[in-house]
C-alpha cells in the first residue's frame, strides 16, 4: 500500500469517526459540551415554575451584576430617598433579570419532580 493509499485510509477513518460521534461530548473547563447542545445560563427548578441557580459561569456573572446594583441601590438610595424609591429601583431591576433568565435559560414549565 502506498503512501497516498494510506493517507486515504486515515482521512476514510476519521470521517467515519466524526459521522458516528457528531452528538459526542466533549470537556470543557470543568465540564462537559455536546456539539449541537444549547448550554442553558440557567436550569429550570426542579419543583415550581421558574429557574435555579446558574450552571454556567455567565449565570453566576449575571447574578453577580444583579446583586451589585441592588446592593449599592440599598447603599445610595436609602439613607438619601427612603426606602420607597429603593423598593421601586428594586422592582425596575428584576424584569431585567427575568428577561435574562428567559432568554439565556432553559424554557420554564410547571414541574414537580424528576424530569
Amino acid at each position: 500500500m502506498g503512501h497516498h493509499a494510506s493517507k486515504r485510509r486515515a482521512w476514510a477513518v476519521r470521517e467515519r469517526h466524526s459521522r458516528n460521534h457528531a452528538d459526542a461530548e466533549i470537556p470543557r473547563f470543568g465540564g462537559t459540551a455536546m456539539t449541537n447542545h444549547l448550554i442553558y445560563w440557567f436550569p429550570a427548578k426542579r419543583y415550581g415554575w421558574g429557574w435555579g441557580l446558574p450552571s454556567v459561569w455567565q449565570g453566576w456573572v449575571v447574578m453577580g451584576i444583579f446583586a451589585v446594583l441592588l446592593l449599592g441601590g440599598a447603599f445610595m438610595l436609602l439613607p438619601t430617598y427612603g426606602s420607597l424609591v429603593f423598593v421601586i429601583y428594586a422592582v425596575c431591576l428584576c424584569p431585567g433579570l427575568v428577561a435574562v433568565c428567559w432568554v439565556k435559560g432553559e424554557p420554564p414549565t410547571w414541574r414537580w419532580g424528576a424530569k
